[in-house]
């Protein structure tokens, strides 16, 4: 057993106690079997929780997402469950490993960094963003707010012109 499989094991309780769901998105296909059954564990014993979300990327990029989705739309098709005129967004993000996930509002990137590192490359669509040059370690509460009022000044659009 691998000390991440143990880790997650002995958390089992703690977050049923702090009825915290857990789900875990990325290509699952590569994880060895035995850390697949104690993840399927985990989200089953957690999946009634709503108000708190934990989620776990495992050997996630967003590429893999969308080729996910396509190669899951293609199989569909293949198999005559689907046809084109069935595919529009709402369809299409339903395919993604992060369906479970809202897109997110924000994308604040510490240091320095000014790119999304193929990160929920279609979530991120009509996301702000904000760039820190402060590594992670030191960004702390002052310069959360500095990006949350930054965010709080903006007009968000998502893509239309007014």
């Amino acid at each position: 057993m691998s000390l991440f499989q143990r880790y997650l094991k002995s958390k089992i309780k703690f977050f049923q106690r702090e009825e915290i769901r857990v789900s875990v998105i990325g290509n699952l296909a590569k994880i060895p079997a035995s850390l697949l059954g104690t993840i399927k564990e985990l989200e089953e014993a957690t999946k009634r929780y709503k108000k708190k979300h934990l989620i776990l990327a495992i050997d996630y990029s967003g590429r893999f997402d969308i080729l996910h989705a396509c190669k899951n739309l293609m199989k569909k098709s293949q198999q005559g469950l689907i046809s084109e005129e069935d595919v529009d967004e709402t369809f299409f993000e339903g395919e993604l490993v992060t369906k479970c996930i809202p897109s997110p509002d924000l994308l604040i990137r510490t240091s320095g960094e000014q790119r999304i590192s193929n990160f929920f490359l279609w979530q991120l669509a009509y996301t702000e963003l904000f760039f820190s040059p402060v590594h992670w370690p030191d960004f702390d509460e002052d310069k959360f707010m500095e990006a949350l009022v930054s965010y709080q000044r903006r007009e968000r659009r998502f893509g239309c012109r007014v």
